[in-house]
């Protein structure tokens, strides 16, 4: 629990005060009153285990997907917020898990943790076989094994050995850890890189043909994370892209002891159900959007988001199901003190993040850019391909964006902000996150960080930034994993969170001053023209 003294919070409240009476925020004292509402009535809670714990995980275009963001939208109007809407996107086929079991039966019965790898398909009820231990991590594998693989569940993964953690599991940023992060990294700009991934997609399905072709009846991959943690990530989702075989992902102890019991005499033999259902009702996913519309139509607009969607084999509370409930905390919290900002504050719950950003991706090519991307693509290869694509065009809206920020690491407080290179704008992201010093949310680092929403912004010259987060068990333990659930939501750091993305939001909505954006970007140079690519890499 994060805890915050008096002292602090009389502060935190003296300075906001200071603050909105400088003129640097519109509204007089609206970070006080922020802080009073966010702090003294929050509701994040409340409405995170409505989320979490009444509709559960949020796999891109599932049902449960669905529920959500039908709920989402309720919430959202009932907030008093407008223009609450779906905007759709093309996506593939709907998911779910009805249900699944993993047994050991041969040499002795045991139950084992397993998840169906997602958009995979469904056993012809319950699969029997006895289990090899065949290592393909590409192509050039499969001549290893030609002959050796009917009628056999297949373990895909090497084994390896038990990984017991090094450091702590919880972790809070240190003064130091937050400073390591105010580095300015030069570009690298590595054309050899890009092909080189070219030539390795679409793995997945070969590896599935190859499997077939030699009459395997199933296969297994080991977990990545000890600890009898699950995943069951998986990128099939297009249409037109589903496996043949049904694939799981086996808790990485339970992987092992099948491991050395095929490695020290007669293979074990394992039973396999997933029940699992395909829908193919629509193949568009969706984000949703709502505002606090602006008192000036020709001031543009900020925003905030965070993705909404989720893995299955768990709740999806800290990724991020945290963020999500944190961006409709804020809106509530805005409007709750009568918020009326002078640029719309716009709220987004994306979708498809964990299949390579598609939400975001799906929002900036409508309103603000296109670039020339393959759309055959999927996954983590139009993820790269994207970046990579020029030139850069940009649409009516594109001027009207103003700032974008995003929360996506988890149910750790917010500590400040990264400024993703920008020099030029740190001291207006300072000047925003001023008032809430006190709750220790006031640190601008200049260094980049990736791998969620806001990074599609950044590469056509746009302001989205990151909130430098506490991590707590994010990336030990809860991160895509069975483990994660409500009970490793911090309310105290959701509290705080919420009221500082209201705060910078609504300073951002009001400020006077822009933050300064780079030029559009044009195709770089390759940053090392004399450099030799590494095929093994």
């Amino acid at each position: 629990m994060v805890r915050y003294s008096s002292a602090a919070l009389r502060a935190a409240t003296a300075s906001a005060a200071l603050v909105a009476a400088s003129g640097a925020i519109a509204q007089s004292g609206a970070p006080a009153r922020i802080m009073d509402e966010g702090l003294n009535r929050s509701q994040v809670m409340v409405t995170a285990s409505e989320l979490l714990d009444g509709i559960g995980h949020r796999l891109t275009l599932s049902p449960s997907m669905t529920r959500a963001q039908s709920w989402a939208m309720g919430k959202f109007r009932s907030y008093g917020l407008t223009n609450v809407h779906q905007e759709p996107f093309e996506f593939g086929r709907g998911w779910e898990i009805i249900s699944s079991s993993a047994r050991m039966v041969e040499p002795r019965p045991i139950d084992m943790l397993a998840i169906p790898i997602a958009w995979t398909p469904p056993t012809n009820g319950t699969v029997r076989a006895p289990v090899i231990v065949a290592p393909i991590s590409k192509p050039e594998h499969f001549a290893a094994w030609r002959g050796k693989l009917a009628g056999k569940i297949v373990l895909v993964t090497l084994p390896g050995t038990t990984d017991e953690p090094a450091k702590s599991a919880f972790i809070r940023l240190s003064d130091k850890d937050i400073s390591d992060r105010d580095e300015f990294k030069l570009p690298n700009y590595d054309p050899d890189a890009a092909n080189l991934r070219a030539q390795r997609r679409g793995f997945a399905k070969k590896l599935d043909a190859f499997l077939k072709a030699e009459g395997a009846v199933a296969w297994a991959r080991k977990s990545y994370r000890d600890g009898m943690l699950l995943h069951g990530e998986g990128y099939t989702y297009g249409v037109g892209e589903t496996p043949t075989l049904p694939g799981f992902e086996i808790a990485a102890e339970d992987y092992r002891r099948l491991a050395r019991l095929a490695k020290s005499g007669r293979p074990p033999v394992v039973e396999l159900t997933s029940n699992v259902r395909f829908d193919d009702s629509t193949t568009k996913a969706s984000n949703v959007i709502a505002d606090i519309a602006g008192t000036d139509p020709n001031a543009g607009y900020v925003m905030a988001g965070a993705h909404f969607d989720s893995w299955v084999a768990a709740d999806g509370a800290t990724d991020n199901g945290a963020g999500s409930v944190v961006v409709m905390e804020a809106a509530r919290i805005l409007k709750a003190i009568g918020a009326r900002p002078k640029r719309t504050i716009r709220f987004a719950l994306w979708s498809g993040e964990e299949q390579g950003l598609l939400g975001s991706r799906a929002y900036i090519e409508q309103h603000l850019v296109s670039r020339p991307v393959d759309p055959s693509l999927k996954g983590i290869d139009a993820y790269y391909a994207w970046s990579d694509a020029y030139p850069i065009t940009t649409k009516p809206g594109y001027s009207a964006m103003k700032a974008y920020f995003n929360m996506d690491n988890g149910s750790g407080r917010l500590r400040g902000i990264h400024a993703e290179q920008n020099g030029a704008a740190v001291p207006i992201l300072k000047e925003w996150l001023s008032p809430y010093g006190a709750l220790d949310a006031d640190r601008v680092v200049i260094g980049k960080t990736g791998g969620t929403d806001h990074v599609y912004l950044q590469a056509v010259g746009l302001q989205g930034y990151q909130f430098v987060q506490d991590p707590l068990d994010y990336n030990s333990r809860t991160h895509h994993s069975n483990a994660d659930t409500f009970d490793h939501l911090r309310g105290d750091d959701l509290r705080q969170a919420a009221v500082v993305m209201a705060g910078v939001l609504l300073a951002a909505a009001n400020s006077d001053k822009e933050l300064p954006r780079p030029p559009v970007p044009q195709k770089p140079l390759d940053t090392d023209p004399f450099d030799y690519p590494d095929p093994d890499k």
